[in-house]
């Protein structure tokens, strides 16, 4: 007579981790967005708008937008360009480099915000050298895209960098026997490979851009209509105890971060729906 043996799991049973799972999605994410949303729709609708569109508010996020699609494109091709050499190349400091790329996530944000400002500045260590050129960098849209693409980087490096350890070196190989150029066959056979990586250590660099505060509010210089971010204006509506409008600008800019994020994970959905038809 056969007995079947019943496999055990090395977690608690499913009931217990899916409440725990929703127990923390609901105490971290869903009941502080939701009293978000329920505050913001206390407002009335005129006076709402009032409140995100006004001057000063529009141009912090055309700022905050503008510096973060821009931070975000430059920490893709650089992350890119840092991942494939980590990868691909064995060469003394490697590991240092490796590890330095993670600084960003261990340092605390003003911290970083103040060594980019001391650097930047006019009397800064690379400021200095910057200034006769005419390039102004700290307390400038500038400055504040070099902080955003400083703490963005890491994000597209560390996504990066487990698609290109997994790409099949045969692939590659078959390409190059079939006489096709380095461009080429990084154009057809690498790059489509990577691309929904790319893609999501893009989404990730300019998420964290959207809402970054720390790194920036030292650089920005916090001038209005020139270099105020959305962040240092909702804190600055929190300080005048401006409830409401802090709520509202929160509102919008969480509305327009969901947006952009849904739009590059349909892009990517399509190009690895793609990808896995040709091949």
């Amino acid at each position: 007579m056969a007995f079947k043996l019943k496999s055990r799991s090395v977690l608690p049973g499913f009931g217990l981790t899916l409440g725990l799972t929703l127990t923390y999605l609901s105490l971290v994410v869903l009941i502080p967005l939701a009293a978000l949303f329920l505050k913001t729709a206390t407002i009335p609708w005129d006076r709402l708008w009032l409140m995100i569109s006004e001057p000063r508010v529009v141009a912090s996020y055309k700022l905050t937008f503008g510096a973060s699609l821009v931070a975000a494109a430059v920490s893709a091709l650089l992350g890119f360009i840092i991942a494939w050499t980590l990868v691909r190349y064995r060469f003394p400091g490697r590991r240092i480099i490796d590890a330095i790329i993670d600084m960003p996530f261990a340092l605390p944000t003003a911290v970083s915000g103040i060594a980019l400002t001391a650097l930047l500045s006019k009397n800064g260590w690379i400021g200095r050298y910057l200034e006769p050129l005419g390039i102004k960098a700290a307390f400038s849209p500038l400055g504040i895209t070099i902080a955003l693409v400083f703490i963005g980087l890491p994000f597209v490096v560390r996504t990066l960098q487990p698609a290109l350890e997994e790409l099949d070196g045969e692939a590659e190989e078959a390409a190059a026997s079939l006489g096709a150029s380095r461009f080429t066959t990084f154009v057809r056979v690498i790059f489509p490979s990577i691309l929904p990586a790319l893609l999501t250590g893009f989404a990730l660099a300019f998420a964290r851009a959207i809402g970054e505060y720390g790194s920036v509010v030292f650089i920005a210089g916090n001038m209005p209509m020139k270099t105020e971010i959305t962040s240092l204006l909702i804190v600055t509506k929190l300080e005048q105890f401006d409830i409401a409008a802090a709520s509202a600008l929160a509102v919008v800019m969480l509305l327009a971060s969901f947006a952009v994020l849904l739009a590059i994970n349909v892009l990517q959905w399509r190009i690895a729906k793609r990808y896995r038809g040709v091949m």
